[in-house]
């Protein structure tokens, strides 16, 4: 691809994701629901790279399913991710009221108690249903800030959009890449802060290996070394959607810090607690997991990097 064409798509791009924030949210709620549904299932139908895609990663998650189940779970899938963007795109004109009413959440305690305590909690999430809704319930609801990183995205503009958008409902925003992120998210740690990191899928191509549905996959390992580091409170938390307009969710206890071992094993065995926690989640939820690109180890090229 030529540099004038990657430009002209990241503007495409860019342009539509304005589009989405500046007209998605003006449509009544009912309405915007219907015409993302209908998108899904227009996507779905189409079997393109991404719904092939979400395929393979759910045969990995029911892997007795049928080809007919899987068709039905992928398309249940595209419904949930649309949803995600439906709602993405229009919380950023939700009242307090109604992204409190949006998120009904279990055993909350954890979160409160560790934050009462004083010494930091890093909570970590697979891609299951919204995330962004759940980051504004926790500034909204419980009134708490919160530190996380995005991912760079291209072009610039469309990264700057995201950025906005989240720091719009909230949240404090620092980038995926270069190393000053570490520190920043240690020194909100220690001062008794909340992290908040999407963490099933490593974007470094150097994070921790573990057994997720019974196969290799990589994870990073930032929440395990901000853990150990910090002294933080490491929670995973799962989330779904039930078929109303209330998204689900639940937060875990902490995962556990172990007494011996090297640094390397201890991060290696607080990584792999999180991705049984996760994969708990999902297996229960496999429709809501937004997962559309390789996962696994054997998925990937042969420089072990996705495709």
């Amino acid at each position: 691809m030529s540099a004038g064409t990657s430009d002209l798509k990241g503007r495409l791009t860019d342009g539509l994701y304005g589009l989405g924030w500046g007209a998605v949210k003006r449509l009544p709620e009912p309405t915007a629901a219907r015409l993302f549904r209908t998108i899904a299932d227009q996507v779905w139908k189409r079997r393109g790279k991404s719904v092939l895609r979400l395929e393979s990663n759910l045969a990995r998650v029911v892997p007795d399913a049928s080809p007919e189940r899987l068709a039905e779970l992928s398309r249940a899938g595209m419904r949930s991710y649309m949803r995600y963007w439906m709602e993405s795109f229009r919380l950023p004109t939700w009242s307090p009221e109604r992204i409190k009413a949006g998120l009904d959440i279990a055993d909350v305690h954890h979160l409160t108690e560790g934050l009462d305590a004083g010494n930091g909690v890093i909570v970590a999430l697979p891609h299951l249903a919204n995330w962004d809704l759940a980051g504004a319930w926790v500034t909204t609801d419980l009134k708490v800030p919160f530190t996380t990183v995005a991912e760079r995205l291209e072009p610039a503009t469309l990264y700057d959009r995201f950025v906005a958008y989240r720091e719009g409902l909230g949240m404090e925003v620092l980038p995926h890449s270069g190393g000053a992120a570490f520190g920043t998210l240690a020194r909100r740690l220690r001062a008794g802060g909340l992290v908040c990191l999407v963490a099933d899928r490593d974007l470094s191509a150097s994070g921790v290996e573990v057994s997720f549905f019974g196969a290799t996959a990589r994870m990073p390992a930032g929440p395990a070394l901000l853990a150990q580091q910090t002294g933080a409170l490491l929670m995973p938390v799962t989330l779904w959607y039930d078929g109303t307009p209330v998204m689900r969710g639940r937060i875990h206890p902490a995962v556990e810090m172990p007494q011996e071992g090297t640094r390397a094993e201890k991060t290696s065995a607080m990584t792999q607690a999180l991705a049984d926690a996760f994969a708990g989640g999902i297996a229960e939820h496999p429709e809501d997991w937004h997962m559309l690109q390789r996962l696994w180890l054997d998925d990937l090229d042969p420089r072990g990097e996705p495709t």
